[in-house]
């Protein structure tokens, strides 16, 4: 989760959106949002996808090759 959160802080940095500001367009509370980003909390998937959504980044999930 921390590497999660710490892609997820750099996007909403680099889109210019306060942790206020993205929290509302996602439908998230902000403490959710500080926990995911310091990557303190097991989030849940559909809280997750929809602050991807909003930074515009897409969650890939594939096999590992053996």
């Amino acid at each position: 989760m921390a590497d999660v959160g710490a892609l997820l802080r750099e996007a909403r940095e680099d889109a210019g959106l306060t942790q206020v500001e993205l929290a509302r367009r996602a439908r998230v509370s902000r403490e959710w949002l500080i926990k995911v980003e310091s990557g303190r909390t097991s989030a849940e998937l559909p809280r997750i996808l929809a602050v991807l959504a909003e930074l515009d980044l897409t969650l890939d999930i594939s096999r590992r090759e053996p």
